[in-house]
């Protein structure tokens, strides 16, 4: 179903954060070779208001990609590395004492920050993993039976790594369910390897970090945001959304289905994403972007289907392919 531009041309101005997302492509492209994609999943996260977790090899731009988007965005920026003798108060900071007035004073962790980095995220125990539970849900975090609250925009963007399986550890359906995302990056292709080499050779990709300036405030995120709650979706790509979410509950390829904040989350990404797009209307297109990052880590196969070696992606581009698109 393609809605008549010409109706929704002048219902929400959307020149600024077209503009905006245009500057931000470039400036990452100081630096970033390839991996569009990945960056333009991020900014709808952003958008979105929802976590992001980035599933690769090593060495093809995850941290990288993570830390350019901390220097476009005018705010606070903190990195964890996770090891499993890695404690719930390294994140979440403790309650010190303090000699001077006999009290104990909280120290932040480095959870307590707006784009927070978690490498390698799969290395710590379920014990450091549930401390992240309250703070990416709830935004905040009760220590001593007291709550603290994270500041405006909170991001927590986190990678890991799919081979290597010694010394990690399987992250919990619940906290999965956390994350908006999972964006699989691939190796690049033989022309952005060339073009990574060039770049490379000629002095021109020394990773400066600092040249890249800061684009999006906190203050646009906010009113990005309400621009995006505006943007047009049909009743029909609603029915859409819950038919694909359906099929994933019904589908003898799987033994878990997607749950109701799976189709929230790809109603709420899909507005954003056609947002940066131009457009103040969802089309099916969009639905079918956002599908997979919402989806894959939200479902699992049967056993039958892991032993022949199916994939997540594969199987959802089965049931997006069952459901009909609306004319």
């Amino acid at each position: 179903m393609e809605p008549n531009s010409n109706l929704f041309e002048n219902r929400i101005d959307l020149n600024e954060i077209k503009s905006t997302i245009q500057q931000i492509r470039e400036e990452a492209r100081k630096i970033l070779v390839g991996q569009e994609q990945m960056l333009d999943l991020l900014i709808t996260a952003i958008l979105s208001d929802g976590h992001v977790l980035i599933e690769g090899v090593p060495g093809v731009a995850k941290t990288l990609t993570a830390k350019i988007l901390s220097r476009i965005i005018a705010a606070d920026f903190s990195r964890i590395q996770f090891t499993p003798d890695l404690m719930p108060s390294d994140i979440l900071g403790t309650n010190v004492y303090n000699l001077q007035t006999s009290e104990f004073n909280f120290k932040q962790g480095p959870v307590f920050s707006n784009i927070v980095l978690i490498d390698e995220i799969n290395r710590a125990p379920a014990k450091t993993q549930s401390a992240l539970f309250e703070v990416m849900e709830e935004k905040q975090a009760t220590i001593d039976g007291k709550r603290y609250e994270m500041g405006f925009p909170f991001l927590v963007v986190a990678t890991q790594n799919p081979i290597e399986q010694e010394g990690t550890y399987r992250l919990p359906e619940a906290q999965l369910d956390r994350f908006l995302f999972k964006i699989e990056v691939n190796y690049p292709t033989m022309e952005e390897e060339v073009n990574i080499l060039e770049g490379f050779h000629k002095q021109k990709s020394s990773l400066k970090l600092e040249e890249i300036r800061a684009i999006l405030s906190p203050e646009q995120i906010q009113r990005f945001r309400e621009l995006v709650n505006n943007v047009e979706v049909d009743q029909q790509i609603l029915r859409y959304i819950a038919q694909i979410i359906e099929r994933t509950r019904n589908s003898g390829s799987l033994y878990l289905g997607a749950s109701p904040r799976a189709s929230l989350a790809i109603l709420s990404s899909s507005k954003a994403y056609a947002a940066i797009q131009g457009r103040d209307f969802v089309t099916p297109d969009d639905i079918k972007q956002v599908a997979y990052p919402v989806l894959r880590h939200r479902i699992i196969l049967t056993p039958e289907k892991e032993m022949e070696g199916a994939g997540t992606d594969k199987i959802i581009e089965e049931i997006i392919n069952e459901v009909e698109v609306p004319r």
